[in-house]
């Protein structure tokens, strides 16, 4: 079945168990149960905040008058929004973007990794250089299963296109292992993707999407070495980011292995259009444990 949106029939490849791993993870997911650790208090985006003060400012010089901002105006940035509780729909929290706003931090500036298989790095697609390559990994059955992205090369292509003309929400990427363009990656807002409307996630929590292209690189270990150190870059480049999150398919048990020994937790399954998925989740407060 085609995407739907930017990151919705994404995948990820990796496995940590020595054999072909299947490529797997998506967007978009349906909380079955939702554990209070996943549930916590949220401080007012200061974006919010100064929306407040402005109002208030506002109201005042039009009345030319000195004159207090009601309770409910008055937002200091110590106090918590209620508990962000599991709902059919939750909404995505607002965003209020400002004029050097990069919603992903600028990946293309993260810089290297040196990782245990060698210098990594991350590097924003250009459609017209990685399109034959993408589309050949695309098009490989193990991929395919999915991804669902099989078929001629337009269809690889629009993918990529909406992703690199929206609003920079999800960003796809190349993996270079030592100068090779080895895996393919989408860096995404979790927080302001489809995911939101059916998990209690966290302003900034960041999903990764990934898919190891070539088949001599399957059954390395690459796949948990590399998915450990996207997500330290994500956790060391991001800082407002507590959580990286990610969605293998749960029939993909090598991919479950490898988020596993990559320091990812499992923390539930969740229902998505198209798959029954495996929610994992690598917290900062735990990177240095897991």
């Amino acid at each position: 079945m085609p995407p739907t949106d930017a990151t919705a029939h994404a995948a990820t490849t990796a496995t940590d168990t020595g054999a072909d791993p299947s490529p797997d993870t998506a967007g978009g997911s349906a909380a079955e149960g939702t554990d209070s650790e996943d549930t916590l208090d949220l401080r007012l985006p200061d974006e919010l905040i100064a929306l407040f003060a402005a109002e208030a400012d506002t109201g005042e010089a039009r009345s030319r008058a000195p004159m207090a901002a009601p309770a409910s105006m008055a937002a200091p940035a110590s106090v918590a929004a209620p508990a962000f509780v599991a709902a059919p729909f939750v909404a995505v929290p607002p965003f209020v973007a400002m004029a050097d706003d990069d919603l992903l931090d600028h990946v293309a500036d993260w810089g290297p990794a040196v990782t245990p298989a060698g210098v990594f790095q991350l590097v924003p697609v250009q459609v017209d250089r990685d399109l034959p390559l993408i589309d050949r990994w695309m098009n490989d059955p193990a991929v395919a299963e999915f991804w669902e992205l099989a078929g001629p090369r337009a269809v690889t292509e629009s993918h990529l296109r909406a992703q690199l003309s929206g609003d920079g929400r999800s960003i796809p990427c190349l993996g270079v292992l030592e100068g090779t363009p080895m895996s393919y990656w989408e860096i995404y807002r979790a927080d302001l993707d489809p995911l939101a409307r059916h998990f209690p996630l966290r302003p900034h929590d960041t999903g990764i999407h990934l898919l190891i292209g070539e088949v001599a690189d399957r059954g390395r270990k690459l796949g948990s070495t590399l998915l450990r150190a996207v997500a330290d870059l994500v956790l060391n480049k991001r800082p407002a980011c507590a959580r990286v999150i990610a969605e293998p398919d749960l029939r993909n048990t090598p991919s479950i292995a490898a988020f596993l020994s990559a320091g990812f937790r499992f923390s539930s399954e969740v229902d998505l259009p198209a798959k029954r998925a495996a929610l994992m989740v690598r917290d900062r407060s735990l990177r240095n444990l897991l």
